[in-house]
C-alpha cells in the first residue's frame, strides 16, 4: 500500500539531520512567532540558485536584521534599510528589490499585524487550498514596489515553490517543519513543486502535465490527498531528499515505492 511505503520514507528521512544545507535551518533560531514568520520567508523569497550561496546570503541579510527581524522591519526607515544593503546583490535581485521586500513586508503587518493574518484575510472557510490566499498576499506584497523575482506571481501560473515553502515551514510542525502559525489548516497548503517534486508526482500518477506550473502543483497535491487528507504536504521534505542528497537517488526512491 502506497500509503504504508510513504509513512516508512517520512520515518526514515523526516529528520533534522537531513535539512543541512537548507535555508528551513535559519527558522530554528526564532522561537517567537512574529520574528519566524519573518526570517523565515526571506529564507524562502531568496532560496533559488546554489545552496551555499543562498545560505550565504540569506545569513548576511539575517545578521542585518538581528537580533530580531521584527523590530528591524518597524523601526528602520526605507532610508536606512537602503544604506543597510547598499550594494547588495544576489543573482537578479538587487538592493531595490530587497529593500522593496523589506518595506512590503513592513507594510503588511501594518496593515494586517502579521504575515500569517495577510494569508489568511484573503481566503474563505471554503477554500481547499491556500491559492486565494497566496494571491492576496502577493498583491498586498506587490504594491507599486520592484521586487523582481523575489515574489512570484501566483496568477501568472507560476508554481510558486518558494511561497509555498514558506507557507510548508509555517503551517506544518513536526520534526522538520517548526510551524508557528494556527489560523491556517496543513490540509490547505499546496505541494511546493520543483523538478524533484515533478518527477515523483509523475512516478506515481499523481500527474501527467510536463508543465512545473501550479495547476501541476495542484494536481499532484490532490493526489497525495487522497491518501492523506488532512496534511497532504506531509510527505514533501522526505521525498525530496531523493535527489537532492548525494547519497539518495531518484532510483533508490523508485524502488521504495
Amino acid at each position: 500500500m502506497l500509503k504504508d511505503k510513504l509513512e516508512r520514507i517520512y520515518l526514515l528521512y523526516n529528520r533534522r539531520e537531513y535539512i543541512n544545507p537548507d535555508p528551513l535551518l535559519f527558522l530554528y533560531d526564532y522561537p517567537d512567532k512574529k520574528n519566524r514568520e519573518i526570517a523565515g520567508f526571506i529564507a524562502a523569497c531568496l532560496a533559488y540558485g546554489r545552496v551555499e550561496v543562498i545560505m550565504e546570503t540569506v545569513a548576511g541579510i539575517l545578521c542585518k536584521l538581528s537580533p530580531t527581524p521584527f523590530d528591524y522591519i518597524m523601526t528602520r526607515t526605507k532610508k536606512e534599510m537602503e544604506n543597510d544593503f547598499k550594494g547588495f546583490r544576489y543573482r537578479f535581485a538587487s538592493e531595490v528589490h530587497l529593500v522593496s521586500l523589506l518595506w512590503g513586508i513592513r507594510d503588511v503587518i501594518i496593515g494586517f499585524s502579521s504575515l500569517e493574518t495577510c494569508f489568511y484575510e484573503g481566503m474563505t472557510p471554503e477554500d481547499e487550498t491556500i491559492l486565494s490566499g497566496l494571491i492576496f498576499f502577493f498583491e498586498q506584497m506587490n504594491k507599486d514596489r520592484e521586487i523582481g523575482h523575489l515574489l512570484a506571481d501566483p496568477q501568472k501560473k507560476s508554481a510558486c515553490k518558494r511561497s509555498l515553502l514558506f507557507l510548508r515551514w509555517m503551517v506544518r510542525k513536526d520534526q522538520v517543519d517548526p510551524g508557528g502559525w494556527e489560523k491556517i489548516s496543513p490540509s490547505q497548503l499546496i505541494v511546493p513543486l520543483d523538478t524533484h517534486m515533478h518527477k515523483i508526482g509523475m512516478m506515481l500518477e499523481f500527474t501527467r502535465r510536463k508543465s512545473a506550473d501550479m495547476k501541476t502543483a495542484i494536481e499532484i497535491t490532490k493526489g497525495f490527498k487522497k491518501i492523506l487528507r488532512h496534511d497532504p504536504v506531509k510527505y514533501d521534505f522526505c521525498l525530496t531528499r531523493f535527489g537532492i542528497r548525494r547519497e539518495l537517488s531518484m532510483d533508490d526512491l523508485s524502488q521504495g515505492l
